[in-house]
């Protein structure tokens, strides 16, 4: 029992600490144009904060890591439940406030829409750092002698993590995404009608084909028009093997009082 207890302290320290580099490598570099207002929890504050508000989580995480590395005291082990725990209501409030930003958990490699995946991999945080509470041993010890517990541990967490992917993508491509050609319209067309948020609303559209399509960033938008009249925009995001996808609906009324804008290419 006191093996499968510390198991999980050496992926947490390790997450920690790759979270806290990740950060303040994005702080430090600026990232792209407006990358820090597309990232959690930065998105959340003003745009004055933003880059202090990376990097006081980052520091959040330091104190955290070396506190489970070096120590027994509860003070690190449920300071990092709470860490974790609190992560989780953010990538919720993330979804629901702003589905367009990424969670910022490993800085711009995690700037992809805050998926499943990602509150998942949070809720297996926390579920872990639980169990890491009465571990009789400070985690150095555990680093020093893993455990098969630790490698499903870190299995889990791959499984759980999109960045993976990100990292893959760039290291093929070497540019971010809104830099790199997209699929073309008619695969991501396709993703689009596989998707949950696809059969929860086709119902509804006046015409399974979209009357306009065009491309703003990471993301490619279909508008359609529903029974109503009204307009049905869906955004796919352009990278992962499960991109999210996202809908609004704009009133005839509101889309008549909206500006018109000049198309700008990504």
């Amino acid at each position: 029992m006191t093996l499968v207890l510390e198991s999980q302290l050496p992926n947490l320290i390790v997450l920690l600490l790759l979270g806290t580099a990740a950060k303040v490598t994005t702080v430090r570099s600026g990232g792209e144009p407006r990358s820090l207002s597309r990232l959690g929890p930065a998105v959340l504050v003003p745009k004055r904060v933003q880059a202090p508000a990376l990097l006081v989580c980052a520091v959040c995480e330091l104190m955290l890591a070396a506190g489970l590395l070096v120590s027994t005291h509860p003070f690190f082990r449920w300071g990092t439940v709470a860490f974790f725990a609190l992560s989780t209501y953010v990538l919720l409030e993330l979804r629901r406030r702003r589905p367009d930003a990424g969670c910022g958990c490993f800085g711009e490699v995690s700037s992809a829409p805050v998926g499943l995946r990602s509150v998942g991999r949070t809720v297996a945080l926390t579920a872990m750092a639980g169990m890491s509470l009465w571990a009789p041993v400070p985690g150095w010890l555990a680093v020093l002698h893993p455990t098969w517990h630790t490698a499903a541990g870190v299995a889990v967490l791959a499984l759980l993590s999109p960045e993976i992917e990100e990292l893959i993508d760039r290291l093929r491509f070497r540019a971010p995404c809104e830099q790199r050609r997209g699929p073309a319209e008619s695969a991501t067309l396709s993703r689009l009608r596989s998707s949950g948020t696809w059969r929860a609303h086709h119902g509804e559209l006046a015409s399974a084909e979209p009357y306009d399509t065009w491309r703003e960033l990471c993301w490619r938008f279909f508008a359609f028009r529903n029974q109503s009249g009204d307009d049905v925009v869906f955004a796919v995001y352009l990278t992962g093997r499960r991109p999210a996808v996202r809908m609004a609906v704009v009133s005839a009324e509101d889309s008549e009082s909206l500006p018109e804008y000049t198309p700008v290419s990504a």
